[in-house]
């Protein structure tokens, strides 16, 4: 590929098929040069998960100018990993996961497969964007998180971003956005996590479910505030999880 455009790396834990990364394909062909690398079917869920035990393979099935796409049998980190190790030509200018379908905001960012490849794009520095909209529909509508996608795609490759950070971004699920808010993490938690049935064989098996409780549901500047108020919620998200107020308190303690 030509260099005189940025290289994006892009990838999700929807699947190369899903309507997400093909929007987002459509949003950022006239900004750069794509290269998407993304697993051969769903994946949501799988956090920062490697595969250590099985070999991972990679098929390319498209390829146009300006963009290539491959599909992978591993993980979305797998997937961002083998991409940086092995097909792109130069370093990409930014690596971008999603557009996911479903909520990424809050703890979600633990569990989210499309975060992983954000978080592993940091851990390598590159500057890196996860996006989400609060739709799980599989036909779901993005058009109206377009426009957002391509201003801060601008700005993050116009700014650069510190090493060890990325950005989390999530959209309502509404055509009327007020605007960007940049805003912290809500404090909340998944609860009731668990559907119990019954197997015909006498056992019992269970099918995650659950529903998330926010802990401050009316305070602005977080994440869910900014979703519950129709804004785009942009979280400057850290690699480095270090408790450093506890290290702090921890050298007081006893430790003879």
């Amino acid at each position: 590929m030509a260099n005189s455009k940025p290289l994006i790396l892009l990838s999700n834990d929807d699947g190369y098929q899903a309507k997400g990364i093909n929007e987002l394909i459509k949003a950022l062909r006239d900004e750069a040069e794509l290269v998407v690398v993304a697993p051969d079917g769903p994946r949501s869920g799988a956090s920062g998960a490697i595969t250590s035990s099985t070999p991972i393979c990679y098929e390319k099935v498209k390829e146009e100018p300006g963009l290539v796409v491959y599909k992978c049998n591993g993980t979305p980190v797998d997937c961002t990993k083998l991409a940086l190790h092995t097909i792109v030509e130069r370093t990409p200018d930014l690596i971008i996961g999603g557009i996911n379908h479903g909520d990424n905001s809050s703890v979600n960012v633990h569990y989210s497969g499309t975060m992983g490849i954000v978080i592993e794009g940091a851990l390598k520095g590159i500057p890196s964007i996860g996006f989400s909209l609060c739709n799980h529909a599989p036909d779901a509508d993005f058009s109206f998180t377009l426009p957002y996608v391509r201003q801060i795609v601008k700005a993050t490759l116009a700014n650069g971003l510190p090493y060890g950070t990325c950005l989390n971004v999530n959209f309502p699920d509404t055509d009327s956005l007020k605007g960007i808010r940049v805003c912290r993490q809500t404090d909340g938690v998944w609860i009731n996590e668990f559907a119990e049935c019954s197997h015909p064989r006498d056992k019992k098996y269970f099918w995650l479910t659950g529903s998330y409780k926010n802990y401050e549901p009316n305070i602005e500047g977080t994440d869910h505030w900014a979703l519950d108020n129709g804004y785009v919620a942009i979280t400057p998200t850290q690699v480095d999880v270090t408790a450093y107020a506890l290290m702090e308190k921890m050298k007081s303690w006893n430790w003879e």
